[in-house]
């Protein structure tokens, strides 16, 4: 099971669950009863690997758009026509002051002035007593605000609290909380000071938040040791009773987890695959018989399952 796979189930047919629902081994269940299995499931396995999406911030209330997007960038909003938080990333702003206003907000509020969501409290609840490991497309520092030991991290796509050089030219990223606080205390009319505008210490490019958006995305060497731990964790779980928990991971990046998850499953007799997604709860049916899919709120199974 390669880091990045493509699909090997193209030429498969695939299973739903439900909206609302859920399936068991492709029998259909309610919410409650997969609840029951997962909890099952996760008392069963040897060993448990956790792939988790955009879907397990956005259950544990960090959404992008609505009333929380309103309450800290309605200002963005009224003037550049921003409507989430999602494409005001990739709005091209007049000037880096304005740029860094933007991100200083977005970085703040979305990783450092914000307490762990219940689901990820949830998450580490159900595994506390076992053996597994944690890869993640999310870049918010969820899972370590919730208290997970870092040896089980994955963090595939970046950091809100990393930067970087935009030419990645020493392949480091720089802690930058105390810098993104003095820009959110100090910007005026959506511009930061220019003074506070981020440059690389080595090269002097402008510094970028370290996320995964172009071919000088910095893996540093914190990710690859990340890396090294993830693939030790598969190769040593290669069979046996292995439980692959898909969290809230969307179609994306489906390279990164879900296509992974499923070769995996395929290939081992003894796993099982458990995807919960609101509207996208879905596996090759091949797999089907091998599978708990659970069309529904992400936390609200997680914290049923602990009942």
């Amino acid at each position: 099971m390669a880091f990045f796979s493509g699909n090997p189930f193209v030429r498969d047919t695939y299973t739903v669950a439900p909206r609302g629902g859920a399936l068991a081994c492709g029998e259909r269940i309610s919410i409650e009863q997969a609840a029951k299995v997962l909890r099952e499931l996760i008392a069963d396995a040897d060993a448990v690997l956790v792939g988790a999406g955009a879907g397990l911030s956005t259950s544990s209330g960090l959404t992008y758009a609505g009333e929380r997007f309103d309450k800290h960038f309605a200002d963005f909003r009224d003037r550049f026509g921003i409507e989430d938080m999602y494409s005001g990333g990739f709005y091209p702003f007049p000037d880096v002051e304005t740029y860094w206003a933007w991100w200083s907000r977005h970085i703040l509020v979305n990783r450092y002035d914000v307490e762990p969501g219940q689901p990820y409290l949830d998450v580490l609840e159900l595994l506390k007593d076992k053996d597994y490991f944690v890869i993640t497309t999310n870049v918010d520092h969820q899972f370590q605000l919730a208290g997970i030991d870092k040896s089980r991290l994955f963090y595939t796509q970046g950091d809100y609290g990393l930067f970087q050089c935009a030419n990645n030219c020493s392949h480091e990223t720089i802690d930058n909380e105390e810098q993104v606080r003095a820009m959110v205390e100090q910007q005026r009319n959506m511009r930061i000071p220019s003074e506070l505008v981020p440059t690389c210490p080595h090269c002097g490019a402008p510094l970028v938040p370290n996320l995964r958006a172009d071919d000088n995305f910095c893996e540093d060497i914190g990710w690859h040791a990340a890396l090294a731990r993830y693939e030790e964790f598969r190769r040593a779980h290669a069979s046996g009773s292995v439980l692959y928990l898909e969290l809230g991971v969307g179609g994306n990046t489906p390279v990164i987890i879900k296509y992974p998850f499923w070769i995996a499953t395929g290939a081992n007799a003894q796993a099982t695959y458990a995807c919960l997604n609101m509207g996208e709860a879905y596996v090759p049916s091949s797999l089907a018989k091998r599978s708990l899919l659970v069309d529904g709120d992400v936390g609200e199974v997680l914290w049923r399952s602990k009942i």
